[in-house]
């Protein structure tokens, strides 16, 4: 079984996520299932239908995170002391060709958030930063064009 790196704060955002999915919504949409099917004929009963949709749903997400979370390996970033970019770390690099500054941080694919700098260790600018230290140069193949980007900074926690 193949373990997944998470933050602690990934993992509980998953963990509250599960929790309310067993909690709250599977009871009520059990409930308007049975109003549903309440109303009489469910062959042609559209809230029926619609409830049993939501029904395969959330028992799906639920599997879903049940198997994240069984499969978790929780990283404190905090407690991380290395030279080299990792899960965890917050990366700031230099585009060679723009000069702009980014801030990266490298972290497993349920808590990416591109627009936020939270990027995945498995996409192709993670990979590219994995294990490289400050002052090395990271190279990633755009369609549109190849980026270089120097790394400047490296952080933990």
């Amino acid at each position: 079984m193949e373990k997944i790196p998470i933050t602690p704060e990934g993992h509980k955002k998953l963990q509250g996520e599960l929790d309310k999915l067993i909690k709250v919504k599977r009871p009520g949409n059990i409930q308007a299932i049975a109003e549903a099917r309440a109303h009489g004929d469910i062959s042609e009963n559209a809230e029926y239908h619609a409830a049993k949709e939501r029904q395969s749903f959330i028992e799906g997400r639920i599997r879903e995170l049940q198997d994240k979370i069984a499969r978790a390996e929780v990283i404190d970033p905090s407690k991380i002391k290395y030279d080299r970019a990792a899960f965890g770390a917050k990366v700031t690099v230099l585009d060679l060709e723009t000069d702009d500054e980014q801030v990266f941080m490298l972290l497993g694919t349920d808590e990416a958030d591109a627009v936020n700098g939270k990027i995945s260790i498995t996409s192709p600018v993670g990979r590219a930063l994995i294990g490289k230290e400050v002052g090395d140069v990271a190279v990633i193949k755009a369609p549109a064009r190849t980026i270089e980007y120097e790394i400047t900074e490296i952080t933990f926690g």
